[in-house]
């Protein structure tokens, strides 16, 4: 496959194949969250929840007749799964848990250092009130003196437990709502792994993992700057690994026609490519509505140079100046996005309101295309466990 050249449409297609956006995973529901996690190493987590969490929402697209249950079980009660920092705060399979013992390694010198002495200070004390007490969050603490912390001042219990948590000494044990619940790491993580080093000796290897899982999260990915590598290395580094992967043949080269970026993608995917190619894998037109932090849409400059659509989380904007609205969803149709529309979930009504609905331009609506989006609304609704919305201007 040397000077491969792939159309845009193919790129497409590989994409929506990749990550299963066409057609429902045939698997049990656990299994297809694992499976999905395995693929693309993890789920940005963000603990809003408008219309669901981003996290149920990715699987949702993908899992039929999916709840959100079957992940938190997943995650808090058989431990398969783990809360950390990856691309942001993700979630991903507990089996990585090793793997990012650099990463953890870096937070511990960065709590042992002059920054952080005020924390150090409280932090034995809140190890024995875990230790004695069971799972705790910020709220159960005593310590309300604050500090600056990431976005904004915060208490020092909650600064304290993060700088725990990112150092290795604890593990999120639950959530009520978005607050964190805390334990001890070893009641969390399984003794196993909990005793691992990192499987990646050197730091060249451990880059290269990270470099080509992250490739692995999107379904392929350019050399070039973009979203996608959010939380990596430097640019350099990151070009030194690609180079080492691309020489062990790890990772594909390609080119995508009318695009000056070069692309890559895991030689393990080699398969679906050829299958996409040769038409063997056909593109299912099924609806699928994507979440804001989806890993399809980590690089919305690729997506809008694949897919046409130009898209922008607006939470953040004040009213003024949105565009369209405040958590509002693309809508996938086969191989391309049709519309963008603004779901919110009225509980008190126990209603799926549908405030807004966007078409892309030159989208010929088709009675199958309507039929689906139907499907799809009632189908949404049944996994926020409320009634369906169907004002929908088809025209």
């Amino acid at each position: 496959m040397d000077n491969l050249i792939i159309s845009n449409k193919v790129a497409r297609r590989f994409l929506v194949a990749y990550h299963g956006l066409d057609r429902y995973s045939k698997l049990g529901k656990e299994q297809a969250i694992l499976d999905y996690f395995r693929k693309v190493g993890s789920i940005q987590f963000d603990p809003l929840d408008i219309c669901g969490k981003n996290a149920e929402l990715v699987l949702q697209s993908r899992i039929r007749d999916f709840k959100p249950a079957a992940l938190y079980k997943l995650l808090y009660k058989k431990r398969k799964l783990f809360e950390g920092w990856d691309k942001m705060m993700c979630i991903y399979n507990m089996s990585d848990y090793p793997f990012f013992k650099r990463r953890r390694d870096r937070d511990k010198s960065y709590f042992e250092s002059d920054n952080c002495t005020d924390i150090r200070e409280i932090s034995g004390d809140i190890l024995t009130e875990i230790a004695n007490r069971g799972p705790l969050s910020s709220l159960d603490l005593d310590f309300h003196e604050k500090r600056d912390w990431s976005w904004a001042p915060a208490k020092m219990s909650r600064a304290s437990l993060e700088m725990l948590f990112f150092s290795g000494k604890l593990g999120i044990d639950s959530r009520v709502h978005s607050r964190r619940k805390y334990d001890l790491v070893e009641n969390v993580v399984p003794t196993d792994l909990l005793a691992l080093d990192d499987p990646n000796i050197s730091e060249a290897e451990h880059t290269d993992w990270r470099v080509k899982r992250r490739i692995g999260s999107l379904g392929f990915y350019h050399d070039k700057s973009g979203d996608g590598w959010l939380g990596m290395m430097k640019k350099s580094e990151r070009d030194d690994s690609i180079r080492r992967l691309v020489e062990q043949e790890q990772l594909i080269l390609f080119k995508i026609s009318g695009l000056d970026h070069n692309f890559y993608m895991c030689r393990e995917d080699e398969e679906l490519l050829n299958a996409i190619v040769s038409g063997k894998r056909k593109i299912t037109k099924k609806i699928s509505f994507l979440a804001p932090l989806d890993n399809f849409m980590w690089d919305r400059r690729l997506i809008e140079m694949l897919f046409d659509f130009k898209y922008r989380w607006e939470v953040y904007k004040p009213v003024k100046d949105r565009e369209y609205g405040y958590y509002v969803l693309p809508v996938l149709y086969g191989d391309r996005i049709i519309a963008r529309f603004e779901p919110v979930r009225d509980k008190k009504q126990g209603k799926l309101i549908i405030k807004n609905w966007w078409w892309q331009e030159n989208i010929k609506k088709t009675d199958p295309m309507k039929k689906a989006i139907l499907k799809a609304v009632d189908d949404f609704a049944a996994f926020l466990e409320v009634e369906a919305d169907h004002r929908i201007s088809f025209y």
